[in-house]
């Protein structure tokens, strides 16, 4: 599904990534953790080519990015569905709407558009939310819509960067019980996160990026920094 070959990413002077190679599968969930600084974001950035490698090759579901063209791109990015710590909700829009927003995109029907997004609603947890506005809502509940957007067109990958980060503990663990549920239903979730307690009571995939490089990559791993 995901592919890193030996991929190297510079700014300046400064090395983000190095000699990163590494294979996700299809369906895999993955915590990408590191001290900030690490190469964590270059790395989600590389996948949905929001950025380039200066060398090496990134292979998302099949396809190399290098020789994909500008009018290819949001063909790629219909695949992965985004989820960010601030949330990133259109404040003007609705509940309904901010999901609804993400059909629109790739213009689906009013008639799938109005059968699905409460389906998603249901399936979040937040049915009873469709007419609020974003200021109105929990934070809890703000992410919620986040992830509901973010998967709404059955995405292949989802890219969560610190989707926890604005959240109670309580609160954190509901929505990373979502996000489980999100991949129980085929979706691959690269996850980057500093929460601690999540990756170690989870017990998932960790990968573990520290100065550029990849410097772990276990299966039922642990959090393994002190930062």
């Amino acid at each position: 599904m995901i592919d890193f070959k030996e991929v190297y990413k510079i700014y300046g002077d400064q090395v983000a990534l190095e000699d990163a190679t590494i294979h996700i599968d299809q369906g895999d969930f993955v915590f990408v953790v590191g001290p900030t600084g690490a190469g964590k974001s270059t790395f989600i950035k590389l996948i949905s080519k929001e950025i380039d490698p200066d060398s090496g090759k990134v292979v998302v579901d099949g396809i190399d990015l290098e020789k994909m063209s500008n009018r290819e791109i949001p063909l790629l990015r219909r695949n992965i569905g985004m989820v960010f710590q601030d949330f990133k909700l259109l404040e003007n829009k609705t509940v309904f709407e901010n999901v609804a927003f993400a059909m629109e995109v790739v213009h689906c029907t009013r008639r799938t558009i109005n059968r699905q997004v409460p389906q998603m609603l249901s399936v979040m947890g937040i049915e009873d939310k469709a007419k609020s506005f974003p200021q109105e809502l929990s934070a809890g509940e703000q992410q919620r819509v986040a992830i509901a957007r973010a998967i709404i067109n059955n995405p292949k990958i989802l890219i969560a960067d610190e989707p926890t980060g604005n959240l109670d503990p309580d609160t954190a663990w509901e929505i990373m019980q979502l996000i489980e549920l999100v991949n129980k239903r085929g979706t691959t979730v690269v996850m980057v996160t500093h929460a601690r307690d999540i990756v170690n009571r989870m017990g998932k995939r960790v990968v573990a990026i520290d100065k550029g490089r990849i410097v772990r990559d276990s299966r039922g791993g642990e959090y393994g920094f002190d930062d």
